[in-house]
């Protein structure tokens, strides 16, 4: 059977999702606590690989196990994780449902602050910069016009062969009690891709780059042109939706 498992975790304590040799991933301790409890080799599969020191407030992942499992497993697999990793639901799906693939739509929101607060900087960055939040919103809006986001992905992921395209509905920023948020939700996100615009929207309020400036970031499709990215503390997942007729 294939099992649905739902979580939240604080990202400051990981070196990201994905599992890596000599460090500790959320991916990693989920598969062990996993493999430990229900005494068999587990391999998890995440809907999204965020990357170091990334929160997630909700996280699909997916993984096969041939039994039952217990009304109680979710209780025990939470005491045994770490504090920073919390499982809300573990649910069977169909068979040939992908945590990773079948998802539609992602949204993240990133937090920064303008004033100093150190009960505050694990979760936000502190930028003490005079920003402009309605340049940037105009920016911002600039965004679902295009596709290739190649400008905003890691140089090292940019190529010939790489797929680049993605589909942003909606981004956009809000700002409560001098604490700025960005929203944004698409298909699918490339690594980094959303520091990387929140560096370069900053960048627009500031006034250090134009508007149209921003726009021609966007079309030259060239990461060279884009050099900020904000801190990983202030970025959240926040949602992962799934077509409502594939759940059991």
């Amino acid at each position: 059977m294939r099992f649905f498992i739902e979580l939240a975790y604080n990202g400051k304590y990981f070196f990201g999702w994905q599992i890596q040799k000599k460090v500790s991933t959320v991916e990693e301790k989920l598969e062990y606590c996993l493999s430990k409890l229900l005494k068999t080799s587990i391999n998890v599969v995440g809907a999204s690989r965020t990357d170091k020191g990334v929160h997630a407030k909700q996280m699909f992942a997916h993984f096969d196990y041939e039994e039952k499992i217990e009304n109680n497993f979710v209780d025990r697999l939470n005491i045994f994780l770490p504090n920073s990793i919390r499982v809300f639901n573990i649910f069977p799906v169909k068979k040939n449902l992908h945590a990773r693939f079948d998802a539609i739509k992602r949204t993240y929101k990133y937090y920064l602050t303008q004033e100093k607060n150190p009960f505050n900087q694990d979760f936000s960055w502190y930028c003490f910069y005079p920003i402009n939040i309605q340049k940037m919103n105009i920016a911002s809006k600039k965004l679902v016009e295009y596709k290739d986001f190649s400008s905003f992905c890691k140089k090292k992921r940019t190529n010939e062969n790489a797929n680049n395209i993605c589909q942003i509905y909606h981004a956009y920023w809000s700002e409560d009690n001098n604490v700025l948020c960005f929203t944004i939700e698409a298909n699918r996100f490339l690594r980094s891709m959303v520091r990387s615009i929140i560096g370069t929207l900053i960048d627009v309020g500031r006034n250090k780059i134009s508007i149209d400036e921003f726009t021609k970031i966007i079309e030259l499709k060239n990461s060279n042109f884009c050099k900020l990215i904000v801190p990983a503390c202030g970025l959240f997942l926040t949602q992962i939706l799934y077509p409502e007729d594939i759940f059991l």
